[in-house]
């Protein structure tokens, strides 16, 4: 299997990483900090990964995705499982405050990720076979008082997968919609942990195991679509003067 992993040096792009160099997969990781590609790659092919090349790149500099999907590809032969990991949390307070601080966080969150999935859609397409997965988030399922500016811009990335998973279908292509909740790793470091924080491990393991079933939408863990329909289901009436 050759996977392209982008935004590699993610917690959760790690520990998926590791579940497919135990399959002996084909790995092409991407991200910024070549030492920490470095690190990672060594640590992958001593897990039994065929092969774990890197690419370094800003993944905000999207006149160079071209570049990078086809780096992937002459490197892979073909690209079986594209995964896109990157993405930052934004404070909601600041975004509130100064719009340029939220613009910024869109450029990572959501145009950088378009630019990346109209290079791989055109690229799995043409070869008829694959499958693309993208971490979003379950903050996306509704726009909660508490970090609104985050869960719209995952909120525009599931429509967005719905879109090109009804385009690609005939193709071939799946495309996967990660969605998973609360997770203990660097980007959640400042929020206070609860019962419901999942480590990258756990969450890894349902987006693995999501990705082998053919499915569409994953929560990961898997406990979130129930949260997540209990959370939609509340009347807007009484939603909005929630404090949470």
């Amino acid at each position: 299997m050759n996977v392209l992993l982008i935004g590699a040096n993610s917690a959760i792009a790690k520990a998926v990483a590791r579940r497919y160099a135990q399959r002996g997969a084909a790995l092409f990781l991407a991200g910024r900090d070549q030492s920490r590609l470095t690190a990672l790659s060594q640590d992958l092919l001593v897990r039994g990964a065929a092969s774990a090349s890197t690419f370094d790149i800003d993944l905000t500099d999207t006149g160079r995705h071209r570049e990078l999907i086809s780096a992937a590809q002459s490197t892979l032969g073909r690209i079986d499982l594209a995964l896109l990991c990157h993405g930052q949390l934004p404070d909601q307070a600041a975004c509130e405050r100064d719009f340029s601080t939220y613009h910024a966080s869109l450029e990572v969150n959501v145009v950088s990720s378009l630019s990346l999935l109209t290079e791989l859609a055109n690229t799995l397409e043409s070869e008829g076979s694959g499958t693309i997965a993208v971490i979003t988030s379950v903050a996306g399922d509704r726009g909660r008082r508490s970090n609104y500016a985050y869960g719209a811009s995952k909120a525009m990335l599931s429509t967005y997968l719905q879109g090109l998973r009804g385009r690609l279908h005939t193709s071939g292509v799946n495309v996967v919609d990660l969605r998973p909740g609360l997770v203990d790793s660097p980007m959640t470091r400042a929020l206070k942990k609860g019962p419901l924080f999942s480590s990258p491990d756990r969450v890894a393991t349902s987006i693995v195991n999501g990705i082998d079933r053919g499915r569409s939408v994953v929560y990961a863990p898997g406990y979130w679509r129930l949260i997540m329909f209990i959370v939609r289901s509340i009347p807007e009436r009484l939603f909005k003067r929630l404090h949470f």
